[in-house]
């Protein structure tokens, strides 16, 4: 009979129930390791091997083929629209710790006096951030919840989905296409249907919307990560629709260089893209004409008809990658001003959001930081424990605004007509900002 592994598992308070190894009591997952030394893989950083098997484990790690497989997609070109390329040397990704470090370092006075310079800009250049709660018609399908048994189906999600293509349609970048789900994709009036590029895409569920409410016929799912229960399983029942999922880090995808993408206008969507996958994703969409790496055939150049990226996760936000950096400077905030900003953001999200945090989102978070704030404490540490839990996630709230705000800038810049606007209520979801922008005449 085969033994079962005899390590204890206090939680499930019962032994592993996974087979044992050859001439041993455990399984493979918690057999003791050796004492000798073990390094990370080279390759895949997530495991270990031990030093003396390094250079036969990379030959055959299970990562070699795949990275080797993009390596060699013309699409692919490192870190293409990471940083700035203006001579820039590359910095590195800062941690949220070396953040939280630096901000607790600081004085209560300079504590104090960046939370006053947060409060100003805030009030000078946020206030008019609306509410643009859309129900579209063409996504009654999915509000009814009549789809696919297949899809899976969460109504919170639903209905942040249908807003985020109901503000496309409003800003007149999104329409139904084709009333009839049979038609044929070699027609010639397909030349006038965006494709669309989600990024981030995951499962791929926002597209999923798209294809049954709109008739989209080309759609590319950007994504680094492997997914199970996929949106395809479905999408590619439809005959009119073409699929195709590009696993690449965004930071490395030079769209340009995606034949089929080559002279068809297309939507850019993007649900909840963390903290730099929104800057990465609007270099990736707007190629700023200073870099020099890129040599673009103009006849292949791909037009951007629209974009709404929901943004998120602004404590991961880098400076290295920040779209609008200048926007920062002329603000008079420095990079390490810039990291301690994203890191307030983490303070929106920490808390338990009850009435209190909402009521104060809604009214326009009241929060001013106090000019007797030095009485508080001798340290920053004194000073954050004496704020309450609504004051710091206010200003979290606040944080992630003025991020937002630079990022809308950016796109005004290069020629897109832009909005940044609440998508659904703060209940939905907190992270309820969304980025919608149309290309002008020019761009296209």
């Amino acid at each position: 009979m085969e033994t079962r592994c005899k390590f204890w598992l206090p939680k499930k308070n019962r032994n592993c129930s996974n087979a044992c190894l050859k001439g041993s009591s455990f399984c493979g997952n918690h057999t003791q390791r050796s004492d000798e030394k073990w390094v990370q893989c080279p390759v895949d950083p997530s495991h270990c091997v031990l030093e003396q098997n390094l250079e036969a484990h990379v030959r055959k790690c299970p990562l070699v083929k795949q990275v080797k497989s993009l390596a060699e997609q013309r699409y692919y070109q490192k870190g293409i629209n990471g940083g700035d390329w203006a001579g820039e040397v590359r910095q590195t990704i800062v941690s949220s710790e070396t953040k939280r470090t630096a901000v607790y370092n600081m004085s209560v006075a300079q504590f104090s006096d960046l939370l006053r310079r947060i409060e100003a800009v805030y009030a000078s250049i946020c206030g008019d951030i609306g509410e643009s709660y859309k129900v579209p018609e063409a996504c009654g399908l999915w509000i009814k919840g009549e789809v696919d048994r297949n899809v899976p189906f969460q109504e919170k999600h639903v209905v942040q989905q249908a807003s985020i293509l109901g503000n496309l349609e409003e800003l007149g970048v999104l329409e139904k296409f084709n009333e009839s789900a049979e038609v044929d994709v070699g027609e010639s009036n397909d030349e006038n249907v965006p494709a669309v590029v989600e990024f981030g895409a995951g499962r791929g569920y926002l597209t999923q919307m798209l294809a049954d409410c709109y008739g989209v016929k080309k759609v590319f799912l950007v994504e680094r990560k492997a997914y199970k229960l996929k949106a395809e399983r479905s999408l590619r029942q439809k005959e009119s629709l073409i699929v195709e999922r590009l696993k690449i880090d965004i930071e490395d995808l030079n769209l340009d260089a995606v034949e089929s993408l080559w002279r068809k206008p297309y939507l850019a969507v993007g649900k909840h893209l963390c903290g730099p996958a929104t800057d990465l994703t609007i270099k990736c969409t707007l190629r700023d004409k200073s870099n020099p790496v890129l040599s673009v055939n103009k006849n292949h150049c791909k037009r951007l008809h629209g974009l709404a990226i929901a943004t998120c996760c602004h404590h991961l936000c880098q400076w290295v990658h920040y779209a609008n950096k200048k926007y920062f400077l002329n603000l008079g905030f420095t990079e390490d001003h810039f990291n301690a900003i994203t890191w307030f953001t983490s303070w929106a999200v920490d808390a338990d959001h009850g009435s209190n945090v909402v009521d104060a989102m809604d009214s326009r978070m009241t929060f001013q930081p106090s000019k007797e704030m030095n009485g508080r404490g001798t340290t920053v540490d004194d000073v954050v424990r004496s704020m309450s839990v609504t004051d710091r996630a206010i200003l979290g709230f606040k944080c992630k605004e003025i991020i937002d705000m630079g990022r809308l800038l950016w796109l005004k810049e290069h020629t897109m007509e832009s909005r940044l606007v609440k998508y659904v209520p703060s209940n939905i979801s907190p992270e309820n900002h969304l980025l919608v922008a149309r290309g002008s005449k020019h761009s296209l």
